[in-house]
């Protein structure tokens, strides 16, 4: 499972980039693999005001349909339109496929770094 180590994760399975002021989100590599594959996914429009752990969207694949959480506090500046239109991408390259651009981000202290990720994974593998 990759998990990189320059992005900060929600315990929901969202990965986040941090660009100057700009936050990008996305699903994580273990989000995707449980989800199989992916075929469809509604984002919020951009200017929408986030709050933590609201939801910001969906996404549906072969398995399931599961709501998307923000990881952060802001405001929405872009929507990934390739997303929307190829939603597979986040399938072959999970942490390339950002799904949202965030900016007014003033809180991080809800994030995981990718250590404490690690854990979180391990130890809802042992539960399963």
């Amino acid at each position: 499972m990759n998990i990189p180590k320059d992005l900060l994760y929600s315990k929901s399975h969202e990965w986040v980039r941090f660009d100057g002021d700009i936050a990008y989100i996305g699903l994580t590599d273990y989000a995707q693999n449980a989800l199989g594959d992916i075929v469809f996914v509604n984002l919020c429009e951009a200017g929408e005001q986030l709050e933590t752990e609201t939801v910001i969207g969906d996404v549906e694949s072969i398995k399931a349909v599961s709501d998307i959480s923000s990881p952060v506090d802001g405001i929405v500046d872009e929507v990934n339109g390739e997303i929307l239109d190829n939603a597979g991408l986040i399938n072959s390259s999970p942490y390339d496929a950002w799904l949202v651009k965030v900016s007014g981000v003033s809180d991080k202290s809800k994030l995981l770094s990718a250590e404490e990720y690690e854990k979180l994974i391990e130890e809802l593998e042992k539960d399963n």
